[in-house]
């Protein structure tokens, strides 16, 4: 059972992971996009006098790397977000949605920092900023073991999205079972971690040596280790092989976005649908050759009198 559960189930859902996301990569890939087609929050370039919204309505390959950074790095549209409510009179009102923001960016950054800190179970020696991540993150030295400051803010950050999700109604009439299900098991890794680590302890050196032997592909299974350690596992076993059919694959999919990764450029290049079948163009010569006298008796002025 330690061999399956240490070796063998790692190694299948990793394989599921990496075969998952690739499929869904190469499906993304060639999904045809022939237009422009990004979201715009700003004026787009056009005239030299009037000016355009650099981020918001890129127009440059320069453009769209600042925007897409400030979206991964910050979820600025996110910060951009508001709440609309018909309220008595009526009255319509907008709330900006800060909290929301403000737990999304926790809940991910704080997921980047525990996932930089448990590198030092995947390599040997452990690289110096490794041991700065570390450092930094148990900077206040509360109790024996250090507290970490990412292992608070995790756990209260996903907690309150999920329990935005069933409290406000708009959003729970919106939600799908797996809506609940990852929050619940992303939680179930973050708790077993933390019990791991301050309460029910267990050998670091043979963890460290079990985690080696995966990546060198030479796995052995040390004794004493602790079921603790196994659940653990098996929760990140599960949410790992789980990714590339949740919506968690948002964290590939933001960059193959065309309404993000594309430039607004439309008005200084054409994009012509490949796929279109060739047309035939009624020009307009062809129209005033075929109208010319009609547009005479009209009035109307004319290009070519005959």
């Amino acid at each position: 059972m330690a061999f399956l559960f240490g070796v063998l189930i790692p190694y299948v859902a990793l394989a599921v992971f990496f075969c998952g996301v690739v499929y869904r990569v190469v499906t993304w890939g060639r999904s045809p996009v022939p237009f422009r087609i990004p979201v715009t929050g700003g004026q787009q370039k056009s005239l030299p006098w009037i000016r355009h919204a650099t981020l918001d309505n890129p127009s440059s390959g320069w453009g769209v790397i600042g925007r897409m950074a400030l979206e991964v790095l910050f979820f600025r549209s996110l910060l951009r977000n508001t709440k609309m409510e018909l309220r008595e009179g009526p009255k319509l009102t907008y709330h900006w949605e800060k909290w929301l923001w403000l737990a999304g960016l926790t809940f991910h950054w704080s997921l980047a920092i525990v996932l930089l800190r448990h590198l030092r179970f995947f390599l040997q020696p452990v690289p110096g900023f490794v041991r700065w991540v570390t450092t930094l993150d148990g900077f206040f030295q509360i109790g024996l073991p250090v507290l970490y400051i990412t292992d608070i803010t995790f756990v209260l950050a996903l907690s309150y999205l999920l329990w935005r999700r069933v409290a406000i109604p708009q959003v729970r009439y919106i939600s799908l079972p797996t809506d609940y299900i990852l929050p619940a098991l992303i939680l179930g890794v973050a708790f077993t971690g933390i019990l791991m680590r301050y309460v029910v302890r267990v050998d670091v050196t043979s963890v460290k040596e079990l985690i080696l032997g995966w990546v060198t592909f030479h796995p052995t299974v040390p004794a004493g280790i602790g079921l603790i350690f196994y659940l653990h596992l098996a929760s990140v076993n599960l949410l790992i092989a789980y990714l590339p059919f949740s919506k968690l694959t948002h964290m590939v999919g933001i960059f193959m976005t065309p309404t993000r990764n594309l430039p607004n450029d439309s008005r200084t290049q054409r994009h012509v649908n490949p796929w279109n079948p060739p047309v035939h163009v009624h020009t307009y010569e062809e129209y005033e050759d075929e109208f010319r006298d009609k547009m005479r008796q009209a009035g109307l002025p004319l290009e070519k009198e005959s």
